[in-house]
């Protein structure tokens, strides 16, 4: 089957590898329709997540056909149009049991700090991802959910990471009605989660980078304020003075670890990997938030220290909230939400690439370039 292969930082191509096959009675093998890229993977294609080794296939969003089932799996069928949450989970573990599927303890057990996800590193796991012709997908008697009938498969594609994440980032920041939401970060998770604070009553919402055609989209699709920090100075002072000098009610980090604006933080977080990324987001929303107020992470960070201002997390008595988005959990109300039309999900693909040219995928979401927001693979065998 033809596959992304991973060949070191900023070097990945189509190769044929071994079809996968069924290792648990748990298992199913799924013909892949839609996979992503995802502004995560650019973390491991930079060379920045520890234990990204030579030879794997990334992709945590994907969708398609069930083609082969374990004895274990009785919920699913041969033929089930499927799409699959990034994280992989057993639904059985204590974790799993309080809904923090993104923390499942049985599907990566040698870790204390991340749960099992697709095609992201050893140090989530190691399993293969879905950019790829075909993938095996563990716990299949849990983790994956029957497409509804009708619903578009870029939709139901933007529901295995991206509409949950934004969707739980805002959720996390236990938004109020009135509250001013800032959210840093226009790429797709921080758009989405942009959008989805009205859904939580914000009466304000603000965006913040500095790459012009995303903050465009954003400032349409949100729709909300957007802002260039290389145009607006200080960004914590332009917050504060738009805040009343209070500061916002919440801040969103959609960053994590590849934040750009400023140098010691690029210098020792991208260059030098002596932090676990750069974490200049993470101290503009510690800074811009009020008093009180609450943080949501849902950037992706390495598993490597960070040096945060955390006197002032202690000093403004910040609340923090963190974690990777429990998919299963929020997938009937997000389904809801595109069926009813108040999330348009697939508006934020502007890419749709074959598979064979995931080379060029990669290059062009990781430089921007052509106004890109979401790029989205096809298989030579996905049929639809």
């Amino acid at each position: 089957m033809l596959a992304m292969n991973y060949r070191g930082p900023q070097r990945v191509r189509i190769d044929h590898k071994p079809m996968p096959e069924i290792l648990h009675p748990r298992d199913a093998i799924v013909r892949v329709t839609r996979s992503c890229i995802c502004g995560s993977d650019l973390h491991l294609y930079n060379g920045n997540v520890p234990d990204t080794r030579v030879g794997s296939t990334f992709g945590h969003e994907f969708i398609g056909i069930v083609e082969e089932l374990g004895p274990d799996v009785h919920n699913l069928k041969v033929g089930d149009q499927v799409l699959v949450p990034f994280n992989i989970a057993c639904g059985q573990c204590s974790f799993c049991q309080q809904g923090l599927y993104g923390n499942c303890h049985e599907s990566n057990p040698q870790a204390t700090a991340v749960g099992g996800i697709f095609g992201y590193s050893h140090t989530a796991g190691g399993f293969d991802g879905g950019q790829a012709e075909y993938v095996r997908v563990p716990y299949a008697d849990f983790g994956p959910t029957v497409i509804p009938p009708g619903m578009d498969p870029d939709d139901a594609v933007m529901l295995c990471d991206v509409v949950p994440t934004g969707y739980q980032a805002a959720e996390m920041g236990g938004i109020q009605p009135g509250d001013t939401v800032v959210v840093f970060g226009a790429g797709p998770v921080g758009i989405m989660a942009a959008r989805c604070s009205w859904l939580f009553g914000a009466g304000r919402v603000i965006i913040i980078d500095n790459v012009d055609y995303r903050l465009e989209f954003a400032r349409n699709y949100a729709p909300c304020e957007a802002y260039n920090f290389d145009e607006i100075g200080d960004p914590v002072l332009f917050l504060k003075k738009a805040t009343d000098w209070l500061g916002a009610d919440v801040c969103i980090d959609a960053v994590g670890a590849e934040a750009s604006g400023n140098a010691i933080q690029t210098l020792t977080g991208r260059k030098l990997l002596l932090q676990g990324g750069s974490a200049t987001a993470l101290h503009w929303a510690i800074n811009s938030v009020k008093k009180g107020g609450i943080l949501s992470i849902v950037g992706v960070y390495g598993p490597t220290g960070n040096m945060v201002p955390i006197g002032n997390v202690v000093n403004k008595g910040i609340t923090i909230r963190a974690n990777q988005a429990s998919v299963k959990r929020l997938l009937p109300r997000l389904i809801e939400h595109i069926q009813n039309g108040i999330i348009d999900a697939k508006a934020l693909i502007t890419h749709r690439l074959p598979l064979e040219e995931v080379a060029e995928g990669y290059h062009i979401f990781s430089e921007k370039l052509d106004n890109c927001i979401k790029p989205v693979l096809i298989p030579p065998r996905a049929g639809v």
